[in-house]
């Protein structure tokens, strides 16, 4: 009676499995629905081996059936070629998943030996050995692609026809077709699954190639807008120190400033993070002529040529953030000149102080950020000594086809 009992335990834990299975299957289900809808699912995977060929071994049992039965002549040699051929057919079919095996020298030496062996039971016993040819057309069709698929599987079609109507007649024909339809379904089958594999996996590329992308523009706007904010947050803090003991009425001035660009740094941050800030060069060039002004340097601002279109101003702009914060930092100049001239179909930006020229550190990651950017809009930006002293940002854009005549000149000096 104990053995009822366990019966009856499995039993009721059936069952309550099953229930439980039941009562959660509704919100699975929703969220597999859920993620369906967002597009989250995964793909489903190609043939991931030789696994998904092997059940095809079935179409030679009539073969083994006759061997078993005794109704095959020489029943050693058939029964010594059935093992070979489906040894062979096994190997090719598991190596036939990978590229690189595929196209293997061993490969192809198992495909031409399993071809022999093929015409040589199907011609030697005929009947269901016949059967071995389209087997044999599925191991073609895995392994033989592209070009050579279209010639191979037409004379293996020709072969298999050709023996099967030298056994059976006329029914050789059904051999021929079975042969050539199993060879080009299966290479249409399998070089569709690989494409798949090849489009998802270049999909994912991609979008590990955008986030990588996005986070480094993200980085370099980051780095240009709190670089500059925060030199002229400390400038303006100095000449606020400096200016408390003997003048509060400009040192609240000061102050006044550092309130002012503290909340333009919040509204440019905020558009930086959603994507959608754009500098102004026009605009860059008032706030470096403030900044440098602040810091005691002497700026000369120098603008000829057409107008720019906004992609082209928005780089320089960039740059000129960049190289007035440089000059604040390292330069210790006491003059800064900045010239734009837009002529021959490009736009030249030059910034030049008289500073100490290159410094002992290397090159920080502000001007290698704006030289990639500049080079992906199909100009350059050079940087180092200038001829005399100092230091020279030079920065090179195309000019867009379609612009304005030339502009008036406007020089401003502080």
């Amino acid at each position: 009676m104990s053995w009822m009992r366990g019966v009856s335990c499995r039993l009721h834990e059936v069952r309550a499995a099953r229930a439980a299975w039941h009562a959660e299957w509704p919100e699975q289900k929703a969220a597999w629905r859920e993620r369906r809808r967002r597009g989250d699912c995964d793909e489903p995977p190609g043939p991931p081996s030789g696994f998904a060929l092997l059940p095809w071994l079935l179409m030679g049992m009539g073969a083994f059936s006759h061997l078993l039965q005794g109704k095959t002549p020489n029943p050693w040699i058939a029964a010594v070629g059935l093992l070979v051929f489906n040894s062979l057919y096994i190997s090719v079919t598991f190596r036939a998943f990978d590229k690189t095996t595929r196209e293997s020298r061993g490969t192809m030496g198992a495909l031409l030996a399993m071809g022999l062996l093929t015409v040589g039971l199907a011609a030697g016993y005929g009947g269901n050995w016949l059967m071995f040819f389209p087997l044999f057309g599925l191991a073609v069709g895995a392994v033989v692609r592209g070009r050579r698929l279209g010639p191979v599987g037409l004379a293996l079609s020709a072969l298999a026809g050709a023996v099967a109507g030298l056994r059976e007649g006329w029914d050789g024909v059904n051999i021929a077709y079975g042969t050539f339809l199993s060879t080009m379904v299966t290479a249409a089958i399998l070089s569709l699954s690989e494409a798949v594999r090849d489009l998802r996996a270049a999909r994912e590329e991609l979008a590990r190639r955008a986030v990588a992308e996005e986070r480094l523009r993200f980085s370099r706007d980051l780095h240009d807008l709190l670089g500059h904010t925060l030199s002229v947050i400390v400038v303006k803090s100095e000449a606020a120190r400096r200016l408390a003991p003997r003048d509060v009425d400009a040192a609240l001035g000061q102050v006044a400033d550092i309130e002012s660009v503290g909340r333009q740094a919040l509204t440019e941050i905020r558009e930086a993070v959603t994507g959608y800030r754009e500098a102004s060069l026009s605009t860059e060039l008032d706030r470096v002529r403030d900044l440098l002004d602040a810091a005691g340097v002497e700026t000369v601002v120098r603008q000829s040529g057409p107008p720019l279109d906004p992609r082209s101003a928005a780089l320089l702009g960039w740059v000129v953030r960049e190289a007035a914060t440089n000059v604040v930092r390292h330069a210790r100049a006491a003059r800064c000149e900045i010239e734009v001239a837009g002529a021959g179909g490009r736009t030249r930006l030059v910034i030049t102080d008289d500073g100490r020229g290159t410094g002992t550190t290397p090159p920080g990651s502000g001007l290698k950020g704006l030289a990639e950017r500049l080079a992906a809009a199909g100009g350059s930006l050079e940087s180092g000594p200038a001829p005399r002293s100092g230091f020279r940002v030079t920065a090179v854009l195309p000019t867009t086809e379609g612009e304005h005549a030339e502009a008036g000149v406007e020089a401003a000096r502080a």
